[in-house]
């Protein structure tokens, strides 16, 4: 990352379109801390120079810059408020915006409008996190579907951090990523370019962190990824890639402690296999879970040539949808699993982030897990590039 210079917050003097200025504050301000341990990490840092503005903001674990191009008449740098910039960028008319700064002050006038902030010392604000080494780049369209997908899948229990976090692999040409908050896992491999044919590496990255990432780097072609040697929880990884308007770049620590190895769980050898439209199906368990009550099954009954999705609150309602599907039997003798208890989020998650017009289901007995893969074609073989497991909940008898 570009660090600031020690000056004491030199004048500034430049012009930017109102819409890129709006954006790219709005972009930067994500990292501020809601709560920040000092106050000046509340504050957002901009540097103008040559034909172009730099504005930064951290919260001490996650750091994003955007450069973006503008007219500068002063170069210099400035830190004020970042959640007052940004409310107030937002706010301002669809005109071209001039900052003056000084020392002591921010001032703002885009058309008749005209605001004033008060500027925070600048020497006080920390040096951001150099940025680590190029490990390697991948297309942006693909990095972003391939972290939507995972995303999906990881945890959200700050008590528990090893699993609110994306487990990146890094195994020469092939860049892997896996999450699972305990109920279910999503994994996903993808095809990059790696600085080094022969790259062996692992973290564990902040699933928001890279989820926001991911959505704000689509408009360039390539995402760079930037991995430190550093130990687990020690290390850092940066992004770096074009968004709308600028180029962004972001860090975060690594999370510490150890991912569980949940791997094996990807390999699952059906007895019962199911394939259907996923639209279709997507929009039967929206429609069914519509009177699911919380905590309880959604009931998939797997029929000869259907699936038979149910659910219920008690007795004040009840849903039930047929739809066709493909159900094949693997081991000889009765069916070792005739009916499938899912957490209806769990199975519209993994649904909604399939790219394929139909899923495959790969169950083994009841209370198992049960992998959801992906096909192009309805008599194809299961795409292999991404996997998701559920674990099944108990029917009741």
């Amino acid at each position: 990352m570009g660090c600031k210079t020690p000056s004491q917050g030199d004048a500034v003097k430049i012009r930017l379109e109102r819409d890129v200025m709006a954006e790219a504050v709005a972009w930067a301000a994500r990292s501020l801390p809601n709560r920040p341990t000092v106050p000046i990490l509340a504050g957002l840092f901009v540097r103008a120079e040559g034909d172009s503005v730099v504005m930064s903001a951290s919260d001490n674990e996650t750091s994003a810059q955007i450069t973006l191009p503008a007219q500068v008449d002063e170069p210099g740098e400035s830190l004020v408020s970042g959640k007052l910039l940004a409310d107030i960028a937002r706010s301002l008319p669809n005109k071209p915006v001039q900052i003056t700064t000084d020392p002591a002050k921010m001032d703002l006038v885009c058309g008749s409008a005209r605001f004033t902030l008060q500027a925070l010392p600048v020497d006080e604000y920390p040096d951001l996190p150099q940025m680590p080494a190029a490990t390697g780049t991948v297309e942006a369209d693909v990095f972003s579907r391939a972290v939507a997908q995972v995303v999906v899948a990881a945890g959200r229990d700050e008590l528990l951090p090893v699993f609110t976090g994306v487990r990146v692999e890094i195994n020469g040409e092939v860049l892997s990523l896996l999450a699972t908050d305990r109920y279910r896992m999503a994994l996903k491999e993808i095809t990059w370019n790696p600085a080094a044919t022969d790259a062996e590496a692992t973290a564990l990255v902040p699933a928001k962190v890279m989820n926001e990432t991911a959505r704000s780097m689509t408009s360039g072609e390539h995402v760079t990824v930037n991995l430190s040697s550093g130990e687990s929880g020690e290390g850092l990884v940066g992004f770096e890639g074009d968004g709308a308007n600028g180029v962004r770049r972001m860090t975060t620590r690594l999370l510490s402690g150890e991912f569980p190895k949940v791997r094996h769980l990807m390999d699952i050898k059906a007895t019962r296999s199911v394939r259907a439209r996923t639209d279709e199906l997507i929009n039967s368990v929206r429609r069914v879970s519509l009177v699911a009550e919380r905590n309880t099954p959604l009931r998939m009954v797997i029929n000869d040539d259907s699936v038979a999705l149910s659910a219920a609150t008690g007795d004040q309602a009840q849903a039930s949808e047929a739809i066709e599907a493909i159900v094949t039997n693997h081991v000889d003798g009765e069916p070792t699993i005739t009916a499938a208890g899912f957490n209806p989020h769990y199975l519209s998650d993994a649904l909604g982030a399939l790219d394929t017009p139909y899923v495959h289901f790969s169950f083994t007995a009841p209370g198992k897990p049960c992998l959801v893969t992906g096909l192009n074609d309805l008599d194809g073989k299961p795409e292999t590039d991404y996997r998701h497991v559920i674990m099944l909940m108990r029917l009741p008898s």
